[in-house]
């Protein structure tokens, strides 16, 4: 009898996410995401009534992570620095050094980095930048989403 390696395919997901918040802070926000495997697309949305751009952005990437209910090799693209800088290049050293920023101070929006950082921690991710409201047809798509999400909020749904 021989003992092969069983190998697990992991399924290749693209994510599209988008958040913002008007006014800017504390205004009602909404947030977005387009999940893409192969030919099937599943869009998700949702929103807050009180909270800033920064929050959105992060909860949009956070859901449709947890969509996701198998470890997947993940691409996730986002127009927004501070989410694609925090989770590649500041989040290991917050980790580091408990959650403090290199100043010794608390990470802001600590609660949502934490569950994006166990989200992402199931799948092979790569992070990807796409430069806002500039033609690119998902994060267009997310982007009017994410602000039919705010204006439900606003509307009091």
């Amino acid at each position: 009898m021989s003992d092969e390696a069983t190998t697990t395919v992991l399924i290749p997901v693209t994510i599209y996410t988008d958040g913002g918040a008007k006014p800017n802070p504390d205004g009602p926000g909404g947030w977005a995401a387009l999940l893409i495997t192969g030919s099937a697309r599943r869009e998700i949305s949702g929103g807050e009534p009180k909270t800033t751009n920064n929050r959105m952005e992060l909860m949009a990437a956070i859901r449709a992570l947890e969509e996701l209910k198998k470890p997947c090799v993940v691409t996730l693209w986002t127009d927004s620095q501070y989410l694609r800088n925090g989770i590649t290049e500041w989040m290991p050293n917050w980790v580091k050094r408990g959650w403090k920023t290199a100043a010794k101070q608390p990470v802001k929006n600590q609660d949502l980095w934490q569950r994006l950082h166990a989200a992402a921690q199931r799948h092979e991710m790569t992070w990807k930048w796409v430069k806002a409201h500039n033609g690119h047809p998902m994060n267009e798509r997310v982007d009017t989403l994410a602000t039919e999400a705010r204006e439900k909020i606003e509307r009091g749904g």
